[in-house]
């Protein structure tokens, strides 16, 4: 049985951001390319929602590289699944904000 996904409007306020810069500085086509991988990877969530990386941070979140330099971090709660923010993986870690 598939997880619900919940995204949080943190996570879809950082995604928009991120495809309107793709969007600008590279083309429509990396943009889309990149919004595919995301979906993806949600919709693998859906289905497999522990393969992510326990953070060692904070207890119950959990993430999945989308590429080499993004980053979604997630948490399991009982049958769903709750995107809750995306970040680059170059950035430092105590930037980060869930």
């Amino acid at each position: 049985m598939a997880y619900q996904i919940i995204l949080k409007k943190r996570f879809v306020s950082k995604l928009v951001k991120v495809l309107a810069y793709l969007e600008k500085e590279w083309s429509h086509k990396v943009a889309a390319a990149f919004l595919k991988k995301v979906d993806h990877r949600i919709q693998q969530l859906s289905g497999q929602p522990f393969t992510g990386v326990p953070s060692s941070a904070i207890k119950d979140i959990r993430a999945v590289l989308i590429t080499r330099h993004n980053r979604l971090y997630y948490k399991v709660k009982g049958k769903k699944v709750i995107v809750l923010n995306m970040y680059d993986t170059r950035m430092g870690p105590k930037r980060k904000k869930f």
